[in-house]
């Protein structure tokens, strides 16, 4: 079995401020150690039904995540680093997880809710369809025929998961009472979670369908905020409609951001 595993930081326990993801901020230390150790229990169930998986990780958060010294045993990383869609993820693989993601942009009560940039991104839609950084890489996978089976994060990405693969498995590690705010597990109970359900997923990988997006063509929309520099999008082929929508048209979905 051959497993790629996305990681990000804002939906790991213990996780719920923005001083805590970035390298230079306070709190960023204590929450890689966090989430590296939610990387071990993920790898764990998986291997605990899988003992021979082909685990990928790879360290999603800009400017990476995972202390490579406490990395699990029988799995691999891409580190952070120059990377673009789709991120060595192809046909493959027989199923993708995520692990400490967040909610998309705007979500009620989502803890350090976001799409893509928590500065400069309004919102993500793709043929019209909202959708965060778990509704996008979903979807690139569907367009290789590998269903989305686990992710891990706060009630609204438990939600919005749901929505879009329901009968995917889900490690709800917090409850989200604010953008910086979420009532915790204790990082050993979230750890115990997330090891069981990462094994329950890996059994019921075949039985979980891709999520799969009406196309090609595919049409993206992406409304920016703040201080926004857009000129990288119109660098990667976006037009310019108005003051902060950029829209791009494209066969194939990793032609887009996502």
């Amino acid at each position: 079995m051959k497993i790629y595993v996305i990681t990000d930081l804002e939906g790991v326990s213990g996780v719920a401020r923005w001083d805590q993801t970035g390298p230079d901020q306070p709190g960023y230390a204590q929450a890689t150690r966090l989430l590296t150790e939610e990387v071990r229990a993920c790898v764990a169930g998986i291997q605990s039904v899988e003992p021979g998986a082909d685990i990928w990780v790879w360290d999603a958060h800009g400017p990476g995540a995972i202390d490579f010294e406490r990395f699990p045993r029988g799995a691999r990383l891409i580190n952070r680093g120059t990377i673009e869609p789709p991120y060595f993820l192809d046909s493959t693989f027989d199923a993708l997880y995520f692990l400490g993601q967040h909610a998309m942009a705007g979500t009620l009560n989502g803890t350090l809710c976001h799409t893509y940039s928590s500065e400069s991104i309004a919102s993500y839609h793709i043929n019209g369809i909202e959708l965060g950084e778990f509704g996008c890489r979903a979807a690139l996978a569907g367009t290789m025929g590998v269903p989305t089976v686990f992710v891990s994060g706060d009630d609204a990405m438990d939600a919005e998961a749901r929505a879009l693969v329901p009968e995917i498995r889900v490690a709800q590690v917090k409850q989200g009472l604010g953008r910086q705010l979420a009532l915790h597990m204790s990082p050993e109970d979230a750890r115990d979670l997330i090891r069981d359900v990462s094994a329950e997923a890996a059994t019921a990988a075949d039985s979980i369908p891709p999520y799969v997006l009406p196309g090609p063509p595919y049409c993206q929309e992406i409304r920016v905020s703040g201080r926004s520099d857009t000129a990288y999008l119109t660098r990667a082929g976006f037009v310019q409609q108005d003051a902060v929508t950029f829209v791009k048209h494209a066969q194939r979905l990793q032609d887009l951001n996502v």
